[in-house]
């Protein structure tokens, strides 16, 4: 059995698919075992799930963010405890970026880098944001962190990476226009567990103010960041047409304040009757609802932080059989291309209403739309699809550096 030290900025046990299921699932299936160092969480050492991931430590701190290179240090020297891994993977985080590539030259093992998003682009962002109101002690601080994060990440922590891993093909691309080797790198889209997203296996929510409504689902986070509430500008489009239409949100908000806004504007906007904001929800009660739905809509912004990003949600509504509309970013209009499970817009609110009454006034069309979703997300997009292009390259890596 192969070992990957894996470092990762979630709580512990892990919670995304794309590590839960892909490491502890999927890759003990081909001969590879990991072990993670992650913040926040039980910080629990038993195997997770069985023989399949072993948790070495979590930072549980309000000032785990600060600790965690630090945290990231010990918990590879806990690791050695177990022996020396065959490899040592760090995924989206900088400081613990360095770490990995020098801790695995001392250990001459390689070094695997994940990157699921532009994280420096992000922080510059944020600094940017912040210098419209004034370019502060606060606007400084951001501005280093930016400054330090990018010579990091693209001086040092890449160029020694032997692999990297990215979210899309479309991240791939904007890597290799940086000056990246596109030949050392392989896209991991976001995928579905087959099993979990099996339509006949979920219930419908019994939910009486879905009755006798026109059901149209976003199904994931809401944030500003997001621009979610365009999705309510689609709503006030669609009640104008169809006030039958009900636009189900079954998701949360990363704050409180920011589910406060949601529904501010919501009956800022008199759509208290046209938009269902469930917020936190259970995997399988959400599901409920989406299984109610007769259109799932997918509208990220465009930009580069979005762009070369892999939604989930729109895979999880071809999986259901729910016909989609989706805006242009690449991944999106390349997984709408080839499975001709929906329509792909651009995230202008009369395109998208548009699109979405098309959906509701042609049968026929949805039906043949839910009948290709999820032969497509099977033969592309599941978690034992991806393990398998995964462990590839992770076989050839280990070969090569025996």
């Amino acid at each position: 059995m192969r070992s990957i030290l894996f470092v990762v900025r979630d709580p512990l046990p892990p919670i995304r698919a794309d590590v839960r299921t892909l490491f502890g699932t999927e890759m003990p299936r081909y001969g590879v075992a990991t072990e993670l160092v992650g913040q926040g969480g039980s910080g629990d050492a038993s195997p997770w799930p069985a023989g399949g991931m072993h948790v070495v430590g979590s930072l549980k701190s309000r000032f785990a963010s600060v600790c965690a290179p630090l945290w990231d240090m010990l918990g590879l020297v806990r690791a050695l405890r177990h022996g020396r891994p065959d490899c040592i993977q760090v995924r989206d985080k900088i400081a613990s970026g360095v770490l990995g590539r020098v801790a695995a030259a001392l250990l001459r093992v390689p070094f695997i880098y994940w990157m699921s998003f532009p994280i420096v682009e992000g922080f510059e962002v944020r600094r940017d944001d912040i210098g419209r109101a004034g370019r502060g002690v606060k606007w400084m601080g951001h501005a280093l962190r930016a400054w330090a994060s990018r010579v990091a990440i693209y001086r040092f922590v890449l160029p020694g990476a032997r692999h990297v891993f990215v979210q899309s093909v479309a991240m791939a691309d904007w890597l290799a226009a940086k000056g990246f080797d596109r030949s050392t790198m392989t896209a991991v889209p976001m995928g579905v567990d087959a099993q979990l997203f099996d339509r006949a296996g979920v219930d419908p929510v019994d939910d009486p103010r879905l009755d006798g409504r026109r059901v149209v689902l976003y199904l994931g986070r809401i944030a500003r960041s997001r621009r979610s509430d365009f999705l309510l500008d689609v709503a006030d489009k669609l009640r104008e047409k169809n006030p039958d239409v009900l636009l189900v949100i079954a998701g949360d908000a990363p704050s409180d304040d920011e589910m406060a806004w949601m529904r501010r504007e919501i009956a800022r906007r008199g759509l208290d009757g046209h938009v269902l904001l469930t917020g936190w929800l259970p995997q399988r009660t959400a599901l409920g609802y989406a299984v109610r739905a007769e259109v799932g809509l997918s509208p990220i912004p465009r930009g580069t932080l979005f762009d070369v990003s892999s939604p989930t949600k729109l895979v999880e509504y071809l999986a259901l059989g729910i016909p989609s509309v989706a805006n242009d970013i690449p991944d999106q209009k390349l997984v709408i291309a080839e499975s001709g499970a929906g329509l792909c817009v651009p995230m202008e609110a009369g395109p998208f209403a548009d699109a979405v009454l098309q959906l509701l006034n042609d049968g026929a069309l949805a039906a043949e739309f839910a009948l290709r979703g999820p032969p497509y997300v099977t033969s592309h997009r599941t978690y034992d699809i991806l393990g398998n292009n995964v462990a590839k390259i992770y076989k050839k890596i280990l070969t090569e550096s025996t």
